[in-house]
């Protein structure tokens, strides 16, 4: 009679390989586990510098030095007259200008220039009737074929050493010959230009033509901006540039002279209630946004609907960082708040805004908004602006900030589980190539033992059929 083969029949290195992945099992779980924390708190850290950063950036543009969330608008009755800027502490009021004229920037031309050759020496370029700035023209012969070309000339005047965006030169070629304009930057009758070519060599078709009246042309005539206080007749108000800043905390830019008779132009000073409630929006916009980024980081989750806790969910710093942030809204010491203004939260923590409210108290108390929201600026920082801004450094600050101190741990774990990796991948291994080998002893054992079995079969099996 025939027998059943020995033992089951199996592959080593699958049952291996089972056994292997079995004996590692738990420590492969909690490594799994600890490097989906490590990355998931590195990409939290980032998260949180990103919207921190940003918020800080925004809080500075809206209250760092000489910045204010309070808005007043400089206008001008007639704006083809000019245009003006007035910042939070200029006086509100209506002043009265004649612009008489505006400041002009030299233009000079000089027609009738023509390649030259064997030029040397130094051509002097005044301003005002003082020298601004010398041109080496033994150097300005750049591809030294023995001969200054008009653009030669032209771009040894750009690149002269004192020339400092002073002057611009350029050649406008008609027909045979070249005319070099030289226009002055700056406005005022400072900024007049001639030429000295007294030092020049050689036969120069410039020298020939700064020393010809029909060849050297002043094609805009140099002269400073003149205003009058008042009326025409005013006091007058001369400068090199058309922005005047004589009335305190604003700015304003003349583009056009009036006529002679013309009735002044009217500057008006005052509150800018859209300029401020915009600002204001930016400010909760910012605030909201970063709030925004932290109850992410910071949820819980929902695991009977398969949601996902956020990074922080058991971290109780940032909590405490986002309760801050929310207290710091409310200082103890202020005589208003922020309610006052028009500025509350809801439901959820986000600030929202009655802008038709903040319009109101502005009205009670322009200067109360400023003093409650204060500055961030580093060197005096002040009220809500400055106590957020110097709190979120304590986080954000790349050498001694939490984030960092936090990056830096996250770090060596990272490392760490790297490193135990390395050792979890080695004794894998050996546990693999240990299971390989008793396995594959297992199977050559049962091999023999399955051959001899059928050897027994044949010899004394039943062979009468």
């Amino acid at each position: 009679m025939a027998t059943s083969s020995i033992g089951p029949t199996y592959d080593p290195a699958s049952t291996a390989a089972a056994l292997a992945d079995k004996y590692v099992a738990a420590r492969r779980d909690i490594l799994k586990s600890q490097t989906g924390v490590a990355g998931a708190t590195d990409k939290g850290l980032s998260t949180l510098s990103s919207a921190m950063l940003e918020f800080q950036s925004s809080l500075s543009g809206l209250t760092g030095l000489n910045k204010s969330l309070f808005a007043q608008a400089a206008t001008f009755n007639d704006t083809s007259i000019g245009s003006a800027t007035a910042d939070p502490t200029a006086a509100p009021g209506t002043y009265s200008f004649f612009v008489k004229q505006v400041a002009v920037a030299s233009q000079m031309s000089y027609s009738g220039l023509t390649d030259d050759a064997g030029i040397g020496g130094t051509l002097g370029i005044h301003m005002g009737g003082a020298l601004a700035f010398s041109v080496n023209l033994a150097a300005a012969d750049t591809n030294a074929n023995g001969t200054l070309s008009t653009r030669e000339l032209a771009a040894a005047i750009n690149s002269a050493a004192g020339n400092n965006s002073l002057v611009s030169a350029s050649i406008v070629t008609t027909g045979g010959t070249s005319e070099l304009i030289l226009t002055a930057t700056n406005t005022g009758a400072s900024s007049r230009i001639t030429l000295d070519t007294s030092a020049v060599t050689g036969a120069s078709s410039l020298t020939a033509a700064n020393g010809d009246p029909a060849r050297a042309r002043e094609l805009r005539v140099a002269q400073d901006a003149e205003i009058r206080v008042g009326s025409e007749i005013g006091t007058a108000i001369t400068q090199a540039s058309n922005t005047f800043t004589n009335v305190a905390g604003v700015k304003m830019t003349f583009t056009k002279a009036q006529a002679p008779g013309a009735t002044p132009v009217t500057l008006t000073v005052g509150a800018d209630d859209n300029a401020t409630t915009a600002n204001v929006q930016k400010f909760i916009d910012a605030y909201n946004k970063l709030k925004g980024t932290i109850d992410g980081l910071v949820d819980a989750g929902d695991p009977s609907k398969g949601q996902a806790g956020g990074a922080f969910a058991h971290d109780g710093g940032v909590r405490a960082l986002r309760d801050r942030m929310v207290s710091l809204l409310r200082p103890a010491a202020a005589s208003t708040s922020l309610a006052a203004y028009g500025i509350t939260a809801t439901r959820e923590g986000t600030l929202k805004l009655d802008s038709a409210r903040l319009t109101r108290q502005l009205k009670v108390d322009p200067d109360g908004l400023d003093t409650l929201v204060g500055s961030s600026a580093a060197a005096s920082p002040s009220g809500i602006a400055g106590s957020l801004d110097t709190y979120l450094k304590a986080w954000s600050n790349t050498a001694t900030g939490q984030i960092s101190k936090r990056r830096t741990a996250n770090d060596h774990l990272q490392e760490s589980i790297t490193d135990r990796q390395t050792l979890f991948d080695k004794q894998y291994d050996a546990a693999y190539h240990r299971y390989l080998l008793q396995f594959t002893q297992l199977q050559t054992i049962q091999s023999r033992m399955s051959s001899n079995n059928s050897l027994f079969d044949a010899l004394f099996g039943d062979k009468s059929a």
